[in-house]
C-alpha cells in the first residue's frame, strides 16, 4: 500500500512527528497468539448459559417472539408490548433461530452477535492500519536510516489498537450480549472504516458508508447516524484528496437513507434526559473512568503529544467520531450503552500514544496489569475451590447467602480450559517481564490478555453460579409449581420486559403484559408484591422471588 499524505490539511506543510520508532519497534504481533487471544475473548459466554436479565433477556424475547410467530416481523413484541427502535437487531436473532432449529434458541440468537463482535475487532484493526499509513502519522525519519518502514509501522499500531479495544472494560459485558447496541457498535465501526479507508480503498469505503448509517438508524440510533453523516461530510469536504471528497455525497446519501429507515421503522424517539449539573458531570467522569479504561488516558496522551497534528486525519477522524458518541452519552444522562459507541474510535487514538510513551509509564502499566489481573484470577480460583472442595468455607457460604438454592456441579471441560488459560497467563507474564521488548504494542499485551483471562475464568469456573444468579430460569421454575402449563394466560401488568420474556419464552405461558388486571381474561396473575389490597375476584396462592433477591418478590394470584 502506498503512503498517502494527510487528507484533511495541506500536504505541503511538514510538521514534526512525535513518534520515534526504529525498525525493531515496528514488529507485528505474531498472528497465532493474536488469534488465540481473540478467541479467548469472543467465545467464552457464548455457550452454556441462559440470556441474562435486563437488556440481554428482553432482546432475546423480541427475537423469539418473531421466530415463534407470537409477533409480526415488522413489530416485534413481548407479551403484547412492542419494541422501541428499529427491528433490524431482532430480525438477525430471529433469522438465526429459524435457520438453526436444532440449536438452543438462546445460543442460535447469540451467534450472529458474536460474529458482529469479530467484525468490530477486524474493522478497528483495518481502520487503525489505514490511519497509520498516512504521511502525517509516520515516525521521524532518521538521518542515516533505520526508521520503521511505513507498512510495518502501520501494522504494529493496528495491533496496538486491537489490543486497546480488547482491554476496554466497557466492551467486556456489553460486547457479549444480544442487544441492539451490538449492531450499533458494528455500524459505527463500519462507518469508521469508511472514513479511514477512503484514500486507499475508494469503492469499499463508499459501500461501507452507504451501509453503516442506515444500519445504525435501523438499530435504534437514527440521531447518531445523522450526526455522523454531517460530521463525516464536513471532514471529507475539507479533504485535499479527490477520493475522499467524493465520499461526501455518499455520506449524505447514507444519512438520507438513515433518516428514511428510521421513519419507516418508526424508530425516532426523544431520549435526551440530561439536565446540566455538577452531579451529571461527576457521574460522566466516573463512568468514563472505568468504562473506557485504559483507552481514555492513552487517548488523552495522544491528543497532547500529537496536538500540532490534531487537524490531520489520523487524529481528527477518530476524535470526531468519539466526540459524537460522548455527546450522545451526555445528552442521555450518562448512558453506558451510548458510551459503548465511542470505543472503536478511542482504540486508534490510544494506539497513537504507543510510539510516544515513556519507558516508566509503560512499565507502570505492565506491573499494574500483572498485579490486578493475577489477583482477579486468584479470586476466581478461590471461589472455585470453595465450591467443589469446601475450602475455604467462607466464599461458598457467601454464595449460598447471595443466591439461595444454588448447588455447584462439576464439569471437567471448563476446568481444563481455565487451567490452560491460567498457565498461558503465567507464561505471558514471564515473557513480558523477563526482558525489555521493543515492539510498539508491548504495553497493551498484558492489559488485553488480563481482560480476556478474567472473562474466560468467569465464564468457565463461575458460569454456573453467575447463570443461576442472573438468569430468570430459577424464578420461572418456582412459578411452575403454582401455575399449570395449560393455563389460558398469565396477567402480568407493570413488569419489566425481561421478566415478561422469561415468563413467555422460558415458562411457555401466554402472557398479557399490556392490559391492566381488571381488563384481563387470564386465569392467573403475576404481580409485584406485596399487595396491600387484594383485587376483587382474585386470591393469592403463592409468593415467589428470585434466588438472588431478598425483597418480597412477586405475588401469584388465581381467579376465583
Amino acid at each position: 500500500m502506498a503512503e498517502r499524505h494527510d487528507a484533511s490539511t495541506n500536504p505541503s506543510v511538514n510538521l514534526p512527528s512525535p513518534a520515534i520508532v526504529a525498525v525493531r519497534g515496528a514488529q507485528r504481533l505474531p498472528r497465532l497468539p493474536l488469534l488465540f487471544l481473540c478467541a479467548a475473548y469472543v467465545l467464552p459466554g457464548l455457550f452454556g448459559r441462559d440470556p441474562w436479565r435486563n437488556a440481554d433477556l428482553s432482546s432475546f424475547g423480541f427475537m423469539a417472539s418473531i421466530a415463534q410467530g407470537h409477533a409480526p416481523w415488522w413489530e416485534p413484541a413481548i407479551a403484547g408490548i412492542p419494541a422501541a427502535g428499529g427491528p433490524l437487531p431482532y430480525w438477525l436473532g430471529a433469522l438465526a433461530i429459524k435457520a438453526l432449529p436444532f440449536v438452543d434458541p438462546a445460543l442460535a440468537a447469540r451467534l450472529p452477535f458474536a460474529a458482529i463482535l469479530v467484525c468490530v475487532l477486524m474493522l478497528v484493526w483495518y481502520s487503525s492500519f489505514h490511519l497509520a499509513s498516512t504521511d502525517a502519522a509516520q515516525p521521524v525519519a532518521f538521518a542515516f536510516g533505520g526508521e520503521a518502514h511505513s507498512i510495518d509501522y502501520a501494522r504494529a499500531l493496528a495491533d496496538g489498537a486491537l489490543l486497546a479495544l480488547i482491554a476496554s472494560l466497557g466492551l467486556l459485558q456489553l460486547g457479549h450480549e444480544t442487544t441492539p447496541e451490538m449492531l450499533q457498535l458494528g455500524a459505527v465501526s463500519l462507518y469508521l472504516y469508511a472514513m479511514t479507508a477512503a484514500p486507499f480503498r475508494r469503492t469499499k469505503a463508499r459501500w461501507a458508508a452507504l451501509l453503516s448509517l442506515p444500519m445504525l438508524a435501523a438499530s435504534g440510533a437514527p440521531a447518531v447516524a445523522l450526526a455522523l453523516a454531517l460530521v463525516g461530510a464536513v471532514l471529507c469536504r475539507r479533504s485535499s484528496f479527490q477520493e475522499v471528497r467524493t465520499l461526501t455525497w455518499w455520506l449524505l446519501a447514507a444519512g438520507a437513507l438513515a433518516g428514511a429507515s428510521a421513519w419507516g421503522f418508526n424508530a425516532w424517539a426523544w431520549r435526551v434526559t440530561a439536565e446540566p449539573s455538577l452531579a451529571l458531570l461527576l457521574s460522566m467522569l466516573s463512568l468514563i473512568g472505568w468504562f473506557c479504561w485504559p483507552t481514555w488516558p492513552l487517548a488523552l496522551w495522544t491528543l497532547w503529544r500529537w496536538r500540532i497534528h490534531w487537524q490531520r486525519r489520523h487524529i481528527l477522524v477518530p476524535l470526531s467520531c468519539a466526540l459524537v458518541s460522548l455527546t450522545t452519552c451526555t445528552l442521555m444522562g450518562g448512558s453506558d450503552r451510548a458510551l459503548l459507541l465511542s470505543l472503536p474510535a478511542l482504540a486508534p487514538l490510544a494506539a497513537f500514544a504507543l510510539p510516544t510513551l515513556q519507558r516508566g509509564i509503560a512499565a507502570a502499566m505492565d506491573w499494574f496489569s500483572v498485579f490486578f489481573f493475577s489477583a482477579s484470577a486468584l479470586f476466581f480460583w478461590i471461589y472455585y475451590s470453595s465450591m467443589h472442595t469446601g475450602w475455604p468455607a467462607t466464599p461458598m457460604a457467601n454464595m449460598r447467602r447471595l443466591a439461595s438454592g444454588f448447588e455447584p456441579s462439576f464439569n471437567v471441560a471448563p476446568l481444563i480450559l481455565a487451567v490452560l488459560a491460567s498457565l498461558a497467563w503465567l507464561a505471558l507474564v514471564r515473557w513480558r517481564t523477563a526482558r525489555h521488548q521493543a515492539a510498539l504494542w508491548k504495553s497493551l499485551v498484558l492489559p488485553a490478555s488480563g481482560v480476556a483471562l478474567s472473562w474466560l475464568l468467569a465464564m468457565s469456573l463461575m458460569l454456573p453460579a453467575l447463570d443461576y444468579a442472573r438468569s430468570d430460569r430459577p424464578l420461572v421454575e418456582r412459578l411452575q409449581a403454582y401455575v399449570p402449563s395449560d393455563a389460558n394466560c398469565i396477567a402480568a401488568p407493570n413488569h419489566a420486559l425481561h421478566t415478561l420474556a422469561a415468563l413467555e419464552f422460558q415458562g411457555g405461558w401466554q402472557v398479557d403484559g399490556l392490559h391492566p388486571l381488571q381488563g384481563s381474561a387470564c386465569q392467573y396473575a403475576f404481580l409485584n408484591g406485596p399487595i396491600n389490597e387484594m383485587p376483587e375476584g382474585w386470591m393469592q396462592i403463592a409468593n415467589v422471588r428470585r434466588p438472588s433477591e431478598r425483597a418480597y418478590g412477586f405475588a401469584v394470584l388465581k381467579r376465583l
